[in-house]
């Protein structure tokens, strides 16, 4: 549910300085931002990019995407060569599947660099 009503209702839950903004006002809202998520598919393999010119961006700005596949999206990469600090998907990805292998097999796996470094090695 990505609606403007949900964005604002979500801001208003984690009560902090956080600001939801329409999609078409994206760009000049990253003057004053400090982490930028990407939670769209946008940038996922198979589906459209997404656009966005990171120029307002500050260059102390944490981007990550939550995307996995592939790693490195073309919003990550852009945000990369600015310097900007970025976060991959994977950690999500590992982390969310915890509670699940969890309730199959009765323990909770460890996410542990080890595992990120051989899913990365493909």
């Amino acid at each position: 549910n990505r609606t403007r009503a949900r964005s604002d209702e979500l801001a208003r839950e984690i009560d902090g300085n956080v600001l939801a903004v329409d999609w078409s006002d994206r760009e000049a809202a990253l003057e004053e931002v400090g982490l930028l998520v990407n939670t769209t598919t946008l940038g996922m393999q198979g589906a459209a990019p997404l656009l966005m010119c990171l120029d307002r961006l500050p260059t102390d700005a944490v981007v990550t995407d939550i995307v996995y596949v592939p790693l490195e999206t073309p919003l990550l990469i852009a945000a990369k060569r600015r310097g900007n600090m970025v976060v991959d998907g994977l950690g999500m990805l590992l982390y969310q599947a915890q509670p699940g292998f969890s309730s199959w097999f009765g323990q909770l796996p460890k996410v542990t660099a080890a595992l990120r470094s051989h899913l990365n090695s493909g």
